[in-house]
């Protein structure tokens, strides 16, 4: 079995398991691709800011974590999906994407071809790094996706959370570390302590530097972690 991801900013992937792609918040925001090379513009200010960091392939899968414009954006979307593609996304992103969408929740699970998709809390706490509380619990989702005994988890915008350490088994671990809205790195180590995947991939990462965030967790965990550049694609060996 082949799974590949490829990382754009600030918490845009895209996974392609064997014949299938799948897209988890994408969200062209010019400013994070002004020295990309391989950019495509559409579209500017005053037109809805359209654009895609590259040729990307049309999507089977679009999961949206929540409705935050750097995370849920109805003309990235639309460039991304065809008329049989699968967008799926909590009740607060059909204002921006419409009714023609999978509304999720957390608890929820679906199945799409032989991948198993699971809707999972994430949220800001009182008690979190996070500086700024705009991520409210039943607003926003994580997703744990599952295929043939391999499990994908991208945590959206959260804190570290006490669902995190009842997820079971998670072989990769896509985690925000740039705190203000997200559990900043010291946190971001702490929930991947909790979580135990074999792979640590950071995301949402603003300011904060990915390489602090490797080395302090792989100085307290045998998780590997990997800080992919823009664009670079990364194989999971299966």
């Amino acid at each position: 079995m082949h799974i590949s991801k490829k990382w754009f900013p600030p918490s845009w992937f895209q996974i392609k398991i064997k014949d299938k792609i799948i897209y988890i918040d994408p969200a062209w925001m010019r400013t994070y691709f002004t020295k990309y090379p391989k950019k495509i513009e559409f579209s500017k200010w005053p037109d809805p800011i359209d654009g895609l960091p590259e040729e990307l392939e049309k999507a089977d899968v679009i999961l949206i974590t929540h409705h935050h414009k750097d995370h849920c954006k109805s003309v990235t979307v639309n460039r991304l999906k065809d008329a049989d593609t699968l967008v799926v996304a909590p009740k607060h992103c059909i204002k921006e994407l419409g009714k023609d969408i999978r509304v999720i929740a957390p608890g929820d699970e679906i199945s799409f071809c032989d991948i198993t998709i699971k809707a999972v809390d994430a949220y800001n706490t009182e008690q979190g790094s996070s500086t700024r509380k705009v991520h409210h619990k039943g607003d926003c989702v994580s997703y744990l996706m599952t295929v043939e005994g391999k499990t994908i988890y991208h945590a959206g915008d959260t804190d570290y959370i006490p669902e995190m350490r009842e997820l079971g088994k998670v072989d990769v671990a896509l985690l925000p570390i740039g705190g203000t809205f997200t559990t900043n790195i010291q946190e971001a180590v702490e929930a991947a302590i909790a979580i135990k995947p074999g792979i640590a991939i950071p995301m949402h990462r603003l300011k904060a530097d990915p390489e602090e965030f490797k080395d302090n967790l792989e100085a307290r965990s045998d998780i590997k972690v990997v800080p992919l550049k823009i664009g670079e694609l990364y194989h999971l060996k299966t």
